[in-house]
This record gives C-alpha cells, sequence and structure tokens, in this order.
C-alpha cells in the first residue's frame, strides 16, 4: 500500500523539495521490499535505507518518492516547510488569521505600499507643491535677485545631478561593455540603433502629421511680440554641413579630460575682400572654437571602445573592470542619496519658473495651438506608439513597466533635462523593473545620448509651425528633408534644457527658412520641453526592456538547449551502467564510477 500511494505522489513531492536527494524507502524501520539490497553502511539510527529499486518507470518513481514519504509515527518537516499532505490544515489556520486580522491586514499592507513608494509620492507632491507656491508668490512681485533666491534649492538639485553624470556615463558603459562578450554587444548594439533610429523617426512622421492637421501656424501672423517678452535677438545659425561635421568631430574629441566640460562649434568669422573691379565681398569662414557643456558623445564613444579593449585583454583587464565596476556601484550609492533631495528640489525649481513668467495667459492664447499640436504629439507618441512597440516587441503590459518610472518621469518633467534624469532612471529601472544592470548601464547612457524621440517631435513640429507662419507650402523634398535632418539632428542634440532649440535652426537652414522666429519657439520652450524630455526619457526606458527581454529569452534557450543535451548523456550514461548480475555489457565500467551513482543502479528484478 505504501508503494503504491509513493508512486503516484512521489514523483511532483520529490522535486518539489530544496534539500538533497535521497535514496531511501518512505518508513523508517520497515523491513525493505524483497528485490532492494541494504548496503551495511546505512544504520537504523538515521532511519533512511539506500534502494535500488527495479527498472522501469514505476520503480523510478518509487526510489524518487522514498525521501519524501513521511516516516511513521509523525510529519516531516524538511527545508521548505510542512509536507503538502497538511496542506488542507494549513491554509484553514491561514485564512482563519487572516480573517482574524482583517483590519490590521490591510493597515500593515497601506503602510507597506507607502514604504515602498514614498520616494514616488514625495516627488508628485513637490511638483503640485510647486505649482501652488508659484502660483501664490505671483502676487508678491518679487524681484529678480528674490526669484533667483526661490530658485537656490531646485539650482542645487541641478548641481548635485550633473555632478555624478559624469562618473555614471563612463563607469556604466566600461563595466557594462566589458561584462558583455562580442557577440551579445554587437547583437544588443544592433538592436539598439534599429529601435532608436525606427522611434525617432515614428515621432518626426507624426509631427509632420500632426503639424499639417492642426496647422499651429494659420492665422498667428499677428502676434503680440513685445507683450510676450520675447528675447531680442535669436541664435546664429549654422550650415548644415558643417552642423554634421560638428557631431563627427565632438565623436573623437583631441583631450578626454576637456571633454568632460568642453564641447566642439563652429562658428563663423566675417572677411572682407576686395575684387579687382573695386566691389567689397563679405565671406563667413568657419573657424573651430571650444564652448561650455559637456561632449557626452565623445565619452560615450570612447567609454565603449574601452570596455571592448579590456574585454579583450582577458586577465590583465580583469583589475581595471573590477576598478570601474565598483566606481559604478559607489556612484548608484551617491545617486541613491541625492534622490530623496529629489521632491524638494523639484517643488522650487517649478514654483521658480512659474514666477518667473511675465503673463502667461497672453503667452497661452497666442501660441495655444502650438503648444497643444506639441504636448499632443508627445501625449500620442509617449503614451500609444511606444507602448505598443513595447508589447509587440514582448508581449508585455507596457503600463506595468512604465508604472514602475514615476521618480525619473516627474524628475525629467521638472528639470528638462534627460542627463540628469539618467541617475535616478538607472536606478528605478533595476530596483523597479527588474532590468539586468549589464543591460541597463550600456544601453541608457546611450540612449540618454542619442534616442531624442520628443526631441524630434518639437523640432518638426517647430519647423512646421514656422513655415506656416511665413506662408510657405512645403513641398515632398522640404518634408523629407526635415524628416531625416530631424532624425539625425536629433542624435547630436545636448540633453539639457533648451538644448533642442539651437537643432531647429539647423532644420530651418536645411529647408531655407528664416530663423528670426525662432523667439518664438523659445518664449514657449519651458512649456513643452518639459513633455520632451518625459517622452526621451521614456523612449530609452522601454528601449532598456525590449532589449532585456529579448536578451533573457535568448539566454533560457541556450539553458534548454543544454538541458536537453545533459539529459540525454544522463540517459545513456545510466543505461551503461547496470550493475546487475543478471545483465551483461560489452564494455564494463569500473566500480568506482559505478558506486558514485547509487541512484543509478537498478536491479532486474
Amino acid at each position: 500500500m505504501a508503494l503504491r500511494r509513493a508512486s503516484t505522489t512521489g514523483g511532483c513531492a520529490g522535486r518539489g523539495r530544496s534539500e538533497p536527494p535521497r535514496s531511501a524507502p518512505g518508513r523508517a524501520g520497515a523491513a525493505p521490499p524483497l528485490g532492494w539490497r541494504v548496503p551495511p553502511s546505512s544504520g537504523a539510527g538515521s532511519g533512511r535505507r539506500a534502494a535500488s529499486g527495479p527498472p522501469g518507470s514505476e520503480g523510478a518513481s518509487v526510489e524518487r518518492a522514498a525521501s519524501s514519504m513521511e516516516p511513521a509515527g509523525g510529519v516531516e518537516k524538511g527545508d521548505s516547510g510542512e509536507k503538502a499532505g497538511n496542506g488542507h490544515a494549513e491554509g484553514a489556520e491561514e485564512s482563519g488569521g487572516a480573517g482574524g486580522g482583517g483590519g490590521g491586514g490591510r493597515l500593515r499592507g497601506c503602510r507597506g505600499f507607502l514604504r515602498r513608494n514614498a520616494l514616488v509620492v514625495l516627488t508628485v507632491s513637490g511638483v503640485v507643491a510647486g505649482v501652488a507656491l508659484g502660483a501664490a508668490v505671483r502676487g508678491a512681485a518679487l524681484s529678480p535677485a528674490q526669484v533667483a533666491y526661490l530658485a537656490f534649492p531646485g539650482e542645487l538639485l541641478l548641481r548635485m545631478l550633473r555632478m555624478v553624470i559624469l562618473p555614471l556615463v563612463v563607469c556604466s558603459l566600461v563595466s557594462g561593455a566589458a561584462s558583455l562578450d562580442t557577440r551579445s554587444l554587437g547583437r544588443l548594439g544592433g538592436i539598439a540603433v534599429a529601435y532608436f533610429l525606427g522611434t525617432t523617426l515614428l515621432a518626426s512622421g507624426l509631427a509632420v502629421a500632426l503639424g499639417f492637421i492642426i496647422r499651429p501656424g494659420a492665422g498667428a501672423a499677428a502676434l503680440n511680440t513685445p507683450g510676450l517678452g520675447l528675447p531680442g535677438a535669436a541664435p546664429p545659425s549654422k550650415k548644415t554641413v558643417d552642423s554634421f561635421l560638428d557631431l563627427v568631430r565632438n565623436l573623437f574629441p583631441a583631450n578626454l579630460v576637456a571633454a568632460a566640460f568642453r564641447t566642439y562649434v563652429t562658428e563663423y568669422k566675417t572677411v572682407l575682400r576686395n575684387t579687382t573691379s573695386g566691389n567689397v565681398t563679405v565671406e563667413k569662414i568657419p573657424v573651430g572654437n571650444e564652448i561650455e557643456g559637456m561632449n557626452i558623445l565623445g565619452l560615450v564613444l570612447f567609454a565603449l571602445v574601452l570596455g571592448v579593449a579590456l574585454k579583450k585583454l582577458g586577465r590583465e583587464g580583469e583589475d581595471l573592470i573590477r576598478f570601474f565596476n565598483s566606481f559604478n556601484e559607489a556612484t548608484m550609492v551617491l545617486v541613491t542619496w541625492i534622490m530623496w533631495y529629489v521632491p524638494i528640489g523639484i517643488m522650487f525649481l517649478v514654483g521658480s519658473k512659474i514666477v518667473e513668467m511675465e503673463d502667461i495667459v497672453l503667452l497661452v492664447t497666442s501660441l495655444g495651438k502650438y503648444i497643444f499640436a506639441s504636448i499632443l504629439g508627445h501625449f500620442i507618441h509617449g503614451g500609444i506608439i511606444l507602448p505598443l512597440i513595447y508589447f509587440a516587441s514582448t508581449r508585455q503590459n507596457p503600463y506595468r513597466f512604465l508604472l514602475g518610472l514615476i521618480t525619473p518621469f516627474a524628475t525629467a518633467f521638472a528639470t528638462c533635462s534627460s542627463s540628469a534624469t539618467l541617475p535616478s532612471m538607472i536606478k528605478c529601472i533595476e530596483e523597479n523593473n527588474g532590468v539586468d544592470h549589464r543591460i541597463s548601464r550600456f544601453i541608457l547612457p546611450i540612449g540618454a545620448t542619442v534616442n531624442m524621440d520628443g526631441a524630434a517631435i518639437f523640432q518638426c513640429m517647430a519647423a512646421v509651425f514656422i513655415a506656416q507662419l511665413n506662408n510657405v507650402d512645403l513641398n515632398a523634398g522640404q518634408i523629407f528633408t526635415i524628416l531625416v535632418t530631424a532624425t539625425a539632428s536629433s542624435v547630436g542634440a545636448a540633453g539639457v534644457p533648451a538644448g533642442g532649440v539651437l537643432t531647429i535652426a539647423i532644420i530651418l537652414e536645411a529647408i531655407g527658412l528664416p530663423t528670426n522666429d525662432l523667439s518664438l519657439i523659445l518664449a514657449v520652450d519651458w512649456i513643452v520641453d518639459r513633455t520632451t524630455t518625459v517622452v526621451n526619457v521614456e523612449g530609452d526606458a522601454l528601449g532598456a526592456g525590449i532589449l532585456n527581454y529579448l536578451n533573457e529569452k535568448d539566454k533560457k534557450e541556450k539553458e534548454q538547449e543544454l538541458k536537453e543535451v545533459s539529459v540525454e548523456a544522463v540517459a545513456n550514461s545510466k543505461s551503461e551502467e547496470e550493475t546487475s548480475p543478471l545483465v551483461t555489457h560489452k564494455n564494463q565500467v569500473s566500480n568506482a564510477t559505478s558506486t558514485a551513482d547509487p541512484e543509478s543502479k537498478e536491479s532486474v528484478l
């Protein structure tokens, strides 16, 4: 009776236990059945006997279930708790305890939720408090110096976030590239580049389509420019060729130390030339110059190549890889500390920005269609298109994935900087969404530099807006130029506030539109740039989630192949290690090999 019961239930019970397999019949002190062999080393005190059951599936089930059968006279408890046979009693006890303390359980659950999501709740509360603070202080007529004092806590937050960008980008990329093998690095890098280019092109096309549907520039030619408080001079225009040449030059910085705080740009020097006929011609000569600003493109490329080189060195590069790994972990600890200051800094950043605006009502009524079209494009791309791409790639709920990233989204909304959001994004995507740190620290710094979906929407919408403002009908060639130029120029856009405004001048120059109307874009940039940054970091996060899913899927397939191969090998070895005297083999194995695996010895009886 005991053997029949074991053969039906032992298969699951034996696999469910975490302790090592035992080869013993279920009852302690009971005599073994006929045909089982008991080694002399097994004592009665242990309550376990090594046995070798008859061949076939039934005997194998007896042998597997022997270690999980209860001893006579009690219930055995192992590493994983009580037996499955006692599950009904345990379930009754648990349900009774839950019914008795229902109110206390709900209270404890609420406290646990608040404890786990304290940073998210505080960050959202900081944004709301900042709006309330700005609305309350606007009536006080603060001087510019007082507004600067009000923005001081927010300025501290920006300085702390920018402080950790350099070590975070360099160390995370070096350790990420060194931890991935060359095949995985090339595969993931190819998928990331395809994802970045594809989503940016979709964003550019969406912005152009919305621009032609909504027509934000129609009827806006009579804008009250002096009343809006617009800046007097637009940023200087630059030739499209020189812009792309600057992009390539910044990929290869001449000085790595200088690249940490300076970047290369092309400026123009005006030269007057006298011709032989007496006429004077004005010529603009491009001149290179270094301006203030971190050259993240050059640092990203150098860190990637350095990580691959350290991987190729083998043992000689392990010490330096461990150094970068330790540096990266220490930087993440600093980020954790900084994140608790984010709610306070966000509150004063938002409040001071609201106080700075002179006439918000006039600004919104004059440029309301442009603001609405830009934010609508960001909502459609970030709320529908990007989640659909994530769902099509992973078959998982994208909004559950985005729910764990509320804190970096709030940081992006308040700081308008994808680079400043990078530390909190890496921390939250690893802790809340379980993305492999090798994937997140490899792809997110690259995405913060080259993936600018929100910026592409903002730039294309601005180009269509200025074209309609000047009554210029865009043809198919100009639309194609806008799409390609916006996709390419968003790669080199700086991840800082108002970084995309300068790249709009490249698009306008490429399609032959004047750059004087850029002052209108600058007037509302502080509003549109917030949703722009949120969409930028959302695209980076969903790309990291897709890459993590594909990497895990590939890893599981490889493990399954290895498992199938090992199972086949074990079955063949067991068939060759039969030790029954009634079975003979041509190639006998040694006694040492046959005694190493006692479970594989099966009797023909």
